[in-house]
């Protein structure tokens, strides 16, 4: 088992190769609602994805993960290009997860973990929060669908943006 840790949205497909790992996979990590003070996230322009980036007084909803190997996180650092930075930050486990919006949120043990945000440059982001609600009804399928129906086309479209447009 893996000590490192990370916040994040993807993770299964990633890390693993199939949105559905076996159970001995899933028992290697542990995973908890959380939340990320002093960031916002945007989606990323033309793409699916979000990106985050410091903003005082907002917050990000996403995953907790422990027991993450160095191989996961190589993996995860591919996956996320150079448009992103894997940073330090601090979040919130929470102990009683709320709505979509965040009511009834319960924050519980602070924790110092690994993040990855954009530094690709705001020109590339929309304006507004990316809306996870709509990514998870119209988006997600593309995401973690089977192996057959995923195959990385978005994110070679993100590297070949970024790199035409020099960011």
């Amino acid at each position: 088992m893996g000590d490192r840790s990370a916040f994040f949205y993807v993770l299964y497909r990633v890390c693993y190769g199939s949105s559905t790992p076996t159970p001995f996979q899933r028992s290697l990590l542990t995973i908890r609602p959380a939340i990320l003070h002093d960031y916002c996230r945007h989606k990323v322009r033309g793409y699916d994805y979000p990106a985050i980036i410091p903003s005082p007084e907002d917050c990000v909803r996403g995953t907790y993960v422990r027991g993450l190997t160095d191989g996961d996180i190589f993996r995860l650092d591919i996956f996320e290009g150079p448009e992103y930075e894997r940073r330090k930050v601090k979040i919130r486990v929470l102990d009683v997860e709320g709505n979509e919006d965040g009511e009834g949120n319960v924050e519980g043990e602070e924790v110092e973990m690994e993040t990855y945000v954009w530094v690709g440059g705001e020109n590339a982001l929309e304006e507004g929060e990316w809306d996870f609600g709509e990514f998870r009804r119209e988006k997600m399928h593309r995401w973690i669908g089977r192996r057959e129906e995923y195959d990385g086309e978005s994110v070679k479209r993100r590297h070949a943006w970024i790199k035409a447009n020099s960011l």
